[in-house]
């Protein structure tokens, strides 16, 4: 563990395992928070409806949910590293491919295939920290994870804004950057050293067994309802919202404020983590949540909704670190890749019911997006009052029985 010769609270910067991690996973909001500003424009040119057009954010996660507990497997079987390469590899190519996508199903089929990249690329960085990192430390590198996401996510939204005002494909050209990381990672990253088989079957009804706890169930929903409502409501709902007002550049800086907020928050992850246990992190992030749609339903111009986005980026922070440390903490290093694989499919399945629900909803069923963000934030304060009566149900922290399976060199 390189955790042993780091101060327990501290983001070792210089390694190179975070190094390679934290630029991986700066990619992955070339994902949504790039395209979100451009639904609208995307829309118009090929002549979709709202519902359609959010395809591009829910397709994006679809076969990442069925597939994700094999790209686990896979992980273990032939190692981090080589999937985290094929990942990078596949998700520039098949991203680049859509700017000259003919008609909308040609898009949304590498858009599906894209998705499948991308689960590879959530699996394996979340995972190799949790092999390298123990404790608070681990909270703190994965707090530094989750803001060098909400950093790239809060820049993205801009930059889609930008590109798409010359074109609706020349968001996609962006994705091409993945493939140079790719060759990076494959010449400086570490491969964690195995000393042992694990057999494709066993392993997936083992990590099964090793989540159907009350305490990994419950934080699987924690991720479900995080992504659910994040995605239903910032991505998706208040880009249509505020298109009726201002550019796809301004809503761009909207979904900026948000990630900036996201990302400071997510900072401090590890010395929250040395004061608060996990259950009032996340119960404090579920009331952010509850404020931020709250204010966000009752916002009548533009700086309202940016304060509303903002208090949204604060229950981000707070939540996304807590789920995959405390999963960390409670599962073997033998089963991790298939235990996050399985988180990953749960936090896909939220992020893909996320846009539908709420676009479906709104014009399908004549709701309206407005309601929507109240109602938001009533699931929120559901979510905020179960989380603090459910005593029984701990989320502090507990130390796993670190394996057999994998050891870093």
């Amino acid at each position: 563990m390189e955790s042993a010769a780091q101060p327990s609270e501290a983001v070792p910067w210089r390694s190179r395992t975070v190094q390679l991690v934290l630029t991986s996973t700066a990619l992955a909001p070339l994902g949504v928070p790039l395209i979100s500003p451009a639904l609208p424009v995307v829309r118009d040119a090929f002549g979709i409806t709202d519902a359609q057009a959010s395809l591009l954010v829910s397709t994006y996660f679809l076969v990442g949910i069925v597939l994700s507990p094999f790209i686990g497997v896979l992980a273990d079987r032939i190692g981090r590293k080589r999937v985290l390469v094929g990942g990078l590899l596949a998700f520039g190519l098949l991203g680049g491919a859509m700017a000259i996508a003919p008609t909308f199903e040609v898009l949304l089929a590498l858009r599906i295939a894209q998705g499948t990249a991308a689960a590879a690329i959530f699996i394996t960085t979340v995972t190799i920290v949790g092999d390298a990192f123990d404790g608070v430390q681990r909270n703190a590198v994965l707090g530094a994870n989750v803001a060098v996401l909400s950093a790239t996510a809060a820049l993205f939204p801009v930059v889609g804004g930008l590109l798409v005002g010359i074109s609706w494909n020349a968001p996609f050209l962006a994705y091409l950057v993945a493939i140079p990381i790719a060759a990076f990672t494959q010449v400086a990253l570490d491969e964690p050293h195995r000393t042992g088989d694990v057999d494709g079957g066993s392993y997936l009804v083992d990590a099964a067994r090793t989540v159907l706890t009350p305490a990994i169930a419950a934080l699987f929903a924690v991720a479900f309802l995080t992504e659910f409502l994040l995605f239903g409501v910032i991505f998706t709902a208040m880009p249509f919202v505020l298109a009726t007002a201002f550019t796809p550049v301004l809503i761009g800086v909207v979904i900026l404020i948000s990630e900036t907020a996201s990302m400071l928050v997510a900072l401090s992850s590890g010395r929250l983590a040395r004061y608060l246990s996990n259950e009032w992190l996340i119960a404090a992030g579920f009331g952010c949540y509850a404020a931020g749609f709250a204010a966000a339903w009752a916002a009548t111009g533009l700086l309202g909704t940016i304060g509303s986005v903002a208090v949204v980026g604060v229950g981000v922070g707070l939540l996304m670190p807590v789920v995959d440390a405390a999963v960390s903490d409670r599962v073997a290093t033998d089963h991790l890749a298939g235990a996050m694989s399985l988180r990953n499919s749960t936090t896909f399945l939220g992020r893909t019911a996320g846009p539908i629900a709420f676009a479906g909803l709104a014009i399908s069923a004549g709701v309206g997006y407005e309601p929507l963000l109240l109602a938001a934030s009533l699931v929120a304060v559901a979510a905020t009052v179960v989380t603090v009566v459910a005593g029984p149900v701990r989320l502090a922290r507990a130390d796993a029985r670190r394996s057999s399976a994998y050891r870093l060199s």
